[in-house]
């Protein structure tokens, strides 16, 4: 029997030999395991205090290199802006030389000018050229001695020269506005437009409010002109989203101001479709602004004194006085020069006989009674008052103005 137990006791040892062997054996893997796992992370440690040092020193070439590049062009630069400053110096002597030149060889004018025809004499389109605003005053002196040698000669007379007023559509407003059957889509406009107006506020401009247009409710087709809160310009041409604003328009009440707005048309590229605003010939907007308008005629009709919209008809009135609505289905210029003509003609420009063509919409507002506006087109979109639910007094009303203009 005890041959039997140390039998036992023996393999028993063995076993626990074994299992402590192979016990001891994992735990050398184990260790063997994480001391290279040791050995690697300080490895990576290392390569990636050499790959940031080597990218300092490459970020640090490169920063010395790009300041030897910023000066040697900067000295270039400075170069060229010493070499155009002395050009413009020498272009500007012989600018001031030529318009010199200019005053010693005009003729005296004896007959009363609109500007178109005054500029038809090359030196005065010269002068124009070489300095608008002395040209401007030129021209308004010329005209001053001419009317004083001949008061009546030379000049159109009008019989009578009236606006409309419009009350907005504010509380307490009585919301008068009037309708007309021109609709933009008719004439193609978006193919190129240009239009021409005299507003004079009348209110505050600081909210929404048109002077005259129309949307339709799907918004593919707006045509309005007006304002977007604190006095920006507001206009909306074609595709929604595309209102311009954001341009500060310092209009005071109470004076008259000239709106001249050109569109270039869809045909062009989408960063060749333009539109351009003159206020009084400064320019409010030129090369910036681009809008898309899509060729889908919505059945919209224009609205005088705030905008037709679908579906809810009279919308955003703005008090105001309006007067020589003009529209052409064409961009005239992209430069200024309508507006311009247009507005140093005042009181006395007729769109009708100015030699552009293209004249699609032109309501004068001289009836001075009534409630219907001509359209002297022969399109004949006349104007017609409108009153809101019904209100048979709430209609704009006609006001005399001096035959002096504006």
């Amino acid at each position: 029997m005890s041959d039997y137990i140390r039998e036992k006791q023996r393999r028993w040892q063995e076993e626990r030999q074994r299992e402590a062997d192979e016990e001891a054996k994992r735990k050398a893997e184990r260790e063997a395991a994480e001391a290279q796992k040791r050995k690697e992370a300080i490895e990576r440690k290392k390569l990636l205090r050499e790959q940031k040092e080597a990218e300092r020193l490459r970020q640090k070439r490169l920063q010395e290199k790009e300041k030897l590049e910023s000066e040697r062009i900067g000295k270039q630069v400075d170069a060229l802006i010493s070499k155009l400053e002395e050009d413009k110096r020498l272009r500007e002597n012989v600018r001031l030389q030529e318009i010199q030149i200019i005053i010693q060889n005009r003729e005296p004018y004896f007959g009363v000018l609109d500007w178109r025809a005054w500029l038809s004499d090359p030196l005065n389109k010269r002068l124009a050229d070489l300095d608008f605003e002395y040209a401007v005053q030129i021209f308004k002196r010329d005209n001053l001695m001419a009317s004083r040698r001949h008061r009546t000669r030379g000049k159109r007379r009008l019989e009578n020269n009236y606006a409309l007023s419009f009350s907005g559509d504010r509380a307490g407003a009585t919301d008068s506005y009037a309708t007309t059957t021109f609709n933009p889509d008719t004439y193609e406009l978006w193919n190129g437009f240009t239009i021409s107006f005299w507003v004079r506020p009348d209110e505050e401009m600081n909210q929404k409010s048109v002077i005259l247009g129309s949307r339709a409710s799907s918004p593919v087709a707006r045509f309005h002109f007006g304002f977007s809160g604190a006095g920006d310009n507001n206009i909306g041409i074609g595709v929604g989203g595309n209102d311009v604003t954001g341009i500060n328009n310092p209009m005071e009440v109470g004076r008259w101001y000239n709106w001249v707005v050109s569109y270039t048309g869809t045909q062009g590229s989408a960063g060749n479709r333009k539109l351009r605003l003159w206020v009084n010939t400064d320019a409010r907007m030129t090369n910036n602004n681009s809008t898309s308008w899509n060729n889908q005629d919505e059945g919209m009709t224009m609205y005088f004194g705030g905008r037709n919209t679908e579906g809810s008809g009279y919308t955003s009135g703005f008090a105001c006085a309006l007067d020589e609505v003009a529209i052409y289905n064409r961009c005239i210029d992209s430069e200024g020069t309508f507006a311009n003509e247009v507005y140093n003609g005042g009181v006395n420009y007729d769109h009708q006989s100015n030699g552009q063509s293209g004249l699609v919409g032109y309501w004068k507002f001289n009836e001075g009674t009534g409630i219907s506006i001509r359209d002297h087109t022969d399109n004949g979109n006349d104007g017609t008052f409108g009153a809101i639910a019904g209100q048979t007094t709430a209609f704009p009303i006609w006001e005399l103005l001096p035959l002096s203009g504006y």
